[in-house]
């Protein structure tokens, strides 16, 4: 099997919520770092919402493992960022000692 190739620079980001003063917050992100990537497209699905089509395309990223704990490695609810294109991070798996798939989610409002 050959490896994949990382040829996409993604930007890792956490969410962050801060106050609003009025009781409520704005949810913003902030970025954790960049990841050499490979992202391979699944088959999408459309959906409404707030009057907009969305449309939700899953994605399997394949990066360089990082140790449990370490900033380095995604977590569920981060997401990764390539110029105005973002994916929500939805699972990540361990497919080897030295790699790791995020099952995610693009989301693209049409």
């Amino acid at each position: 099997m050959r490896p994949p190739r990382m040829n996409r620079a993604l930007i890792l980001q956490a969410p962050t919520r801060t106050p609003d003063g009025a009781g409520g917050y704005t949810q913003g992100w902030q970025t954790l770092g960049t990841l050499w990537a490979a992202v391979t497209p699944a088959t999408g699905r459309e959906a409404a919402a707030l009057g907009a089509a969305l449309a939700r395309v899953p994605v399997r990223i394949t990066l360089r493992a990082a140790p449990a704990g370490d900033p380095r490695r995604p977590i569920a609810g981060q997401r990764l960022t390539e110029g105005p294109r973002s994916f929500l991070i939805l699972a990540v798996q361990e497919t080897s000692a030295r790699l790791l798939t995020c099952i995610a989610e693009e989301e693209l409002v049409r």
